[in-house]
């Protein structure tokens, strides 16, 4: 009886030796995956300096500046060069960096208030006062929309007075457009009436802060509903008919933004595939992520996925640390 209580005892261990081992066989975590997309997306910067740029630009700044990771001293220094040479070169009378595009003013507001620089006094000009027309804001669709009250709530800017005559806008006249652009289904699209997850989860990040407000609520516990129905059973999403890593940023980013865990709440687990694991799933061996689940692992990483990809661990870092989300910058010294 002693040898057979031995021998249970010998293999009771050595399964869970095997156990053991098995579990550091499922690839690097979330943190270490974290990790090193920071690490690679550092030395891109180091590499080639951040201009002002969607690909290539403010997103990484801004996605390395609310990590804790930062860029080098050489880095930072050399895209506020850009910044103030772009700017110098395009701003207009209104305070506008492009005649169409006021998405141009919010980037770059976002990636210097990241910084802890002053948009509103930068190389002598105001960036904010770029916004103060809603005309100008709102011609550029939803987009206009979303990324001017995202950008002017970063760092609770106050909106300068219009120039010329223009249409003031306000915190409430942007609200109001958003929501009124939601579409049945109750999420937002680009184009159409179907409901995307991109535009979706954008809309959402723009929102998250006035959610105490009812009509803010209904609107956005809509969206939310409709991102539940919309992911898929691999826990990812799909926009234009093609899955990619892109749409699970932006979710991630709006749901940490309203303080919905996109790595354990039921409603974004699908076949015990969370949001998180979707995500993940387009990790690229170089340390960067892809675009599309077409790419093999050892093919390199896509640019403007590895970026998205990056700041949406990061809102999802600061969501697991209880900090503030990844564009309330209040904490930003």
């Amino acid at each position: 009886m002693k040898e057979r209580a031995r021998d249970s005892g010998k293999i009771i261990v050595l399964i869970a030796l095997m156990l053991f081992l098995l579990s550091g066989c499922g690839g690097d975590s979330v943190d270490d995956k974290y990790e090193k997309t920071g690490k690679y997306l550092k030395e891109m910067t180091e590499e080639t300096s951040p201009s002002v740029n969607s690909v290539g630009g403010e997103w990484v700044v801004i996605g390395l500046a609310r990590s804790g990771t930062g860029l080098s001293e050489e880095a930072e220094e050399a895209y506020l060069y850009n910044v103030e040479k772009y700017v110098k070169e395009n701003i207009n009378e209104q305070g506008q960096l492009d005649k169409s595009k006021s998405t141009e003013n919010s980037r770059i507001i976002l990636a210097l208030t990241a910084l802890g620089e002053n948009p509103a006094d930068f190389a002598g000009y105001d960036l904010i006062q770029g916004l103060s027309d809603m005309d100008f804001v709102s011609r550029q669709g939803l987009n206009g929309t979303i990324w001017a009250l995202i950008a002017l709530d970063s760092g609770d800017y106050n909106i300068p007075d219009v120039q010329d005559g223009g249409r003031q806008t306000t915190r409430e006249a942007l609200l109001d457009e958003i929501i009124s652009s939601q579409t049945k289904d109750g999420g937002w699209a680009l184009v159409g009436d179907t409901a995307d997850p991109d535009m979706t989860g954008m809309a959402l990040q723009a929102l998250a802060a006035y959610y105490e407000d009812e009509t803010v609520k209904d609107a956005a516990d809509k969206a939310v509903r409709c991102l539940s129905d919309m992911q898929g059973e691999d826990g990812g999403y799909s926009s234009w008919g093609n899955a990619n890593s892109e749409s699970c940023s932006q979710v991630i980013v709006a749901l940490t933004a309203l303080g919905i865990d996109p790595n354990e709440d039921e409603r974004f687990v699908k076949n015990d595939k969370s949001l998180i694991d979707a995500l993940l799933s387009f990790y690229s061996d170089d340390g960067g992520f892809k675009h599309t689940l077409d790419q093999t692992a050892q093919q390199a990483s896509d640019t403007m996925a590895t970026e998205q990809a990056y700041y949406a661990l990061t809102a999802y870092h600061r969501f697991t640390k209880g900090q503030t989300a990844l564009y309330d910058m209040s904490d930003v010294k």
